[in-house]
């Protein structure tokens, strides 16, 4: 090899390092989280023999929004090509126990690929059933938009694929599905849904569809596998009023004629900015169901004090009303009162975001 060829070999190398520590340059690893701890109090509690009257003090670990810990990533791959990755887990910080079996990663673990085309991403993510985030005047807390569905918008998606679009004018749509791995049939455990926003600055409308099967590729249980459709927006009224409208409809067709097989879920609020320092947060949610199963008025009341933009103290309170064979519980959690019966239960704590 001549000098002319060792100088052009050594040229080349030079802009292959060079071209590595440009991406490497461009890549990011990221370490994020939440922790949230307080205390909670309901009352009215039925006990075994659906007798009322029972008061439960606790720890509140996942009321206002739940403790997690994750990692996230992205590489520059050029002409416009990012590729990421996020790990995620969310646990119960006061009990120090993760929030599900999972004992890692049970909200995300997905890897992916963005472009000017849009997101895809494969792997375990949130259902697209909490994209109604967007539309919870409390931001999903457990006296929320989840309490009279009984947590049914706050599932997860495992083997899910998940496409995201640009945006456009405004617009944007998510696709979802997640694969039951079923050996003897393709829908059984099955997830699908897509989401669909349109957002200005200051309104935003959404529709949102979901599907979740049981084991048999059936909807069998209102609360939890079964059809659910949501329709809502916000608008935001000066500088300082938010306003919140949503309302859902659930179905499930193969349901027991013992139980519901439909309902309708419907809420109105409203977050106002009194300071910039303090946000004060209100709702009301009804549901009503069918098969003589009952409805249900649940009133919300809540505040927000950050003491920085990462730390913040939070109180709400709530009170739900049953009608005389209803019994959900005014939190997202099984402590029912008996059927017909109130409750009332509040709780309050610290947030610190990292």
């Amino acid at each position: 090899m001549n000098f002319r060829s060792l100088a052009m070999a050594g040229a080349a190398c030079g802009c292959l390092g060079f071209g590595a520590a440009s991406v490497q340059a461009q890549s990011s690893v990221t370490l994020y989280g939440r922790a949230v701890a307080g205390a909670d109090y309901q009352n009215n509690i039925a006990n075994d023999s659906g007798q009322g009257g029972g008061r439960l003090w606790r720890h509140a670990g996942n009321q206002w929004g739940t403790s997690m810990l994750g990692v996230k990533g992205t590489e520059d791959l050029g002409g416009g090509m990012v590729a990421l990755f996020v790990l995620e887990g969310g646990f119960d910080l006061p009990a120090a126990k993760p929030n599900g079996a999972d004992l890692l990663l049970n909200r995300r673990s997905y890897v992916g690929l963005q472009d000017y085309w849009g997101k895809l991403v494969l792997g375990k993510n949130l259902s697209i059933a909490n994209d109604v985030w967007y539309l919870d005047p409390t931001g999903q807390q457990f006296i929320g938009t989840a309490t009279l569905v009984r947590g049914r918008n706050w599932q997860g998606n495992d083997n899910g694929v998940e496409y995201t679009t640009p945006t456009w004018g405004g617009f944007s749509a998510t696709v979802q599905t997640g694969l039951g791995e079923q050996a003897d049939g393709f829908t059984k455990l099955r997830k699908d849904g897509v989401s669909l926003s349109y957002i200005a600055p200051s309104f935003e409308v959404r529709a949102i569809y979901d599907v979740a099967r049981d084991k048999n590729g059936r909807y069998s249980d209102l609360f939890n596998t079964s059809k659910e459709l949501t329709l809502g927006g916000t608008a935001s009224l000066f500088d300082d009023l938010k306003m919140f409208v949503g309302y859902q409809r659930l179905s499930a067709p193969d349901a027991p004629l013992t139980a519901p097989s439909k309902a309708n879920h419907y809420w109105v609020g409203a977050n106002y900015k009194l300071t910039p320092w303090l946000t004060l947060i209100g709702s009301v949610f009804r549901v009503a169901q069918n098969r003589n199963a009952g409805s249900a008025n649940l009133y919300m009341l809540g505040a927000n004090y950050a003491l920085s933009k990462r730390t913040l103290l939070y109180a709400s309170v709530g009170k739900v009303y049953n009608s005389a064979t209803a019994n959900f519980s005014v939190e997202a959690t099984n402590n029912n009162p008996p059927a017909g019966g109130r409750q009332s239960g509040t709780y309050f704590g610290i947030s610190h975001s990292f």
